[in-house]
Formats: structure tokens, sequence, C-alpha cells
């Protein structure tokens, strides 16, 4: 009895410092693939509407393409066409790629390593060289956070919803929508005709209305940062936006900030994706913008990206 008292207390210690190891690795460090892009794990295993072939004919429809012309800022081809700006505002360069397109389907999005898990993680360029993407940002970096709804190219992900969390909801028509994750499912959005769902946020413009104030902002909220949006200015139309930051040249922006060049771009509806070091623009397989991730300028590894093909 005198000698397991004796060794209780550093077994006791080594046992729960072992422990709280294991869950910093399962949870920083370890991969694990739930499933493949196009299959939803077993536990939300939906697609929209019900179709199990629905993602896969929204994307077949991208398919067919004439030859584009292209450029260092720019690229064309029937039916779709992007050009490349760089802004220079709030002492931050800001890359803005305005996109017209006559089929909603061709903005996508995919996950790193074509796997949807925790861990599972690549560089935007990485992923948008895998996807055959044209021009990509990253995405919400879902794998993150494990609260938020996941839903993309019309498959049912993650349903687990977040306290006041602001989604973006793009619809099969290309139409888009702000909702909040305590109003409604994950699952309702699904039969409704969601086909991707991103949850960072917050949304930066409503209505062509800025929907974030100075006095609203905290944390890092406030911070200037590099930041990533999309919006949509009307049918057909949206820009894509990546803000250096965190550079001698590029000081970064607030959600204020950002909300206001993007008003005025135009920009109806706006919504914040994942920041700081994770904010990359590529076009064509150039990263245009200069990322800051980790030490130095460089990428860095995130879940999963935007993209038009």
């Amino acid at each position: 009895m005198k000698l397991f008292r004796k060794w209780y207390p550093p077994l006791f210690a080594l046992l729960l410092t072992a422990f709280s190891l294991y869950a910093l690795l399962d949870t920083f460090v370890i991969r694990r693939v739930y499933a493949a892009a196009g299959t939803a794990p077993a536990e939300t295993a939906v697609t929209a509407a019900g179709d199990d072939a629905g993602a896969a004919a929204l994307m077949a429809s991208v398919s067919t393409r004439s030859d584009p012309v292209i450029t260092d800022t720019s690229y064309a081809r029937e039916g779709l066409t992007i050009t490349l700006t760089t802004l220079r505002e709030y002492d931050t360069d800001i890359y803005v790629a305005d996109v017209w397109y006559s089929d909603p389907a061709v903005l996508s999005a995919a996950f790193a390593d074509d796997s949807y898990g925790r861990n599972v993680t690549a560089a935007t360029s990485a992923i948008a060289e895998q996807a055959g993407a044209i021009l990509a940002v990253n995405g919400d970096n879902y794998g993150a956070r494990e609260k938020g709804y996941v839903i993309r190219s019309g498959v049912l992900y993650r349903e687990t919803a977040a306290k006041n969390q602001e989604d973006l909801v793009i619809w099969a028509d290309g139409s888009v929508s702000v909702i909040n994750e305590s109003e409604i499912t994950a699952r309702e959005l699904l039969a409704r005709g969601a086909v991707q769902v991103f949850s960072f946020g917050p949304a930066l413009l409503e209505e062509g209305e800025i929907s974030v104030t100075a006095a609203d902002e905290v944390d890092r909220a406030m911070v200037s940062n590099p930041r990533t949006a999309i919006g949509f200015l009307e049918e057909g139309h949206l820009v894509l936006v990546v803000s250096d930051g965190r550079t001698d040249q590029s000081r970064g922006l607030t959600l204020y900030e950002l909300s206001d060049v993007l008003q005025r771009l135009g920009v109806v509806t706006a919504y914040n994706l994942d920041g700081g070091g994770s904010s990359t623009m590529v076009f064509n397989g150039r990263v245009v913008n200069v990322p800051t991730g980790g030490r130095g300028v460089r990428e860095r590894a995130v879940t999963d990206i935007l993209y038009i093909a």
C-alpha cells in the first residue's frame, strides 16, 4: 500500500500528460479522412433534394467549353470571363477577380486531397491544381472548427450548428443567401436546393448595405489582417477579393474596411471567408497575392478552396 501511494501521483501525472498530448495531436496533427469528396459521411448520408446524382450532374455541365483566351490578368471563353485588377486602399494591396459567367456551376469548391476530414490540409495552390481551377481562393477552413455546416457540391458533410453562426448559401440557380444556423438546419437547406454552404463569416454586405460596423468589431475582427471575401453583384456576376497584410507593404484590412471596398465595387451580397495567413488567390496556377502563412511569406495549408472551373 505504501508503495502504491508513493508511485500513484507520478503515475497519474504521466497518464494525464499522455492523454493531454494525444488530445492535442488528435485535434491538430493526426490526419483523419471521414469521406471522399462527393461522398457524404455515413451519419450525414444525404444529397440535395435526395438526388444522389445531383452534384455530379451539376458539375458535369462545366465540361463543355470553347478554347479560352488567356493573359496574365484575364481569362475568356464562351460563357466565362475573368479579369484581375489590383487596388491600393487603406495602405494595403487588394486583389480583385471580376467574374462574369452564364452557368452558375462554374463556381465550385474542393477539399484538400479531395477528402473531407480532420487535419487534411494543403496549400490553396495545390488544391487548385488538383481541382483544375482557373481561379481559386481559400475557403472557410472548416477543419479548424468542430461546428458549422459543411455542404459542398450538394453533399452534406457536417450538420452540427454553431450558435449565431452566419453562413453563405449558394443555391442551385446561382442565387445566394446569408442564413443563421440557429434558424434553419443543414438538412432543410439541402432540401431547398443548397449547393454550397460556407460557415466562416460574418456577412459583410446584405442588400448593398454594410452589415458590420467599427463599433461591433471585436478581437481579431478589429485588427488589420489579410482578408478573403466573395461578393455577388447581380445574376452571373461576382468578385473574389483577397487583401494582403502583416507586411511592410500592406497593413491589412479590418472587416469594416473590407466591406467598404466591396460596397464601392458595387457588391450587393458579400461574405467574409477565412483570412489571416490563409488568404490566398491563385490564377492559372500562379499565386497572385503575398500570403503570410507561418513564418515569412508562404502559403498556409488549408482544408478547402472556392474556385472557378
